[in-house]
């Protein structure tokens, strides 16, 4: 970490929006795999694929250490605290405070992600200071467009970023949200 980055506190919660953001714990090792060995999730993000018991301790390791570093955050999506259905994430990058997120199979299509995305914007701009957070996501992922919408976000009127990850190519859509 350097020495301009601040760093992130050892444990967060944050409640909103009839959610519970919380810190990923060893407990939660066991449904990992199930909420992120899926084809949609293998395709559309950068999270390993196959998902298995391996991957989940090497993500809750690499969650822990990119905290103390500074660099991300990466919190169990929950309504209670309790059982995690998803993931959201806040990273610092050159191109400004990226979010993201996951979202296990079973629980899609009630407006989760969307409502965790808000709930850790709010975290960004009240305990960071940030003025503007960004989702970078591809056009035809449909189901990320309408989470992107149901936000809040905009479009922004930036050059796509391109690359290619897991064997084929991609082109992100940046969209941002500013601080109201």
């Amino acid at each position: 970490m350097s020495s301009t980055t601040q760093s992130f506190p050892d444990r967060i919660e944050l409640t909103g929006e009839g959610l519970v953001l919380r810190d990923w714990t060893a407990a939660d090792l066991a449904s990992m795999p199930g909420l992120f060995d899926h084809p949609d999730i293998a395709y559309w993000t950068p999270i390993v694929s196959p998902f298995d018991d391996e991957a989940a301790r090497n993500r809750l390791d690499r969650a822990r250490e990119l905290r103390k570093e500074g660099t991300a955050i990466l919190l169990a999506i929950t309504v209670d605290g309790g059982a995690p259905l998803g993931e959201v994430m806040l990273k610092r990058a050159p191109e400004g405070t990226e979010l993201g997120y996951a979202l296990g199979p079973a629980h899609r299509g009630r407006g989760l992600a969307a409502r965790a995305v808000r709930v850790m914007a709010a975290y960004a701009f009240e305990q960071l200071g940030v003025d503007q957070v960004i989702l970078e996501l591809e056009a035809e992922n449909a189901s990320s467009v309408g989470v992107a919408t149901r936000a809040g976000f905009r479009l922004l009127d930036v050059p796509l970023i391109t690359g290619e990850e897991k064997g084929r190519p991609y082109a992100l859509q940046t969209w941002g949200l500013d601080r109201s």
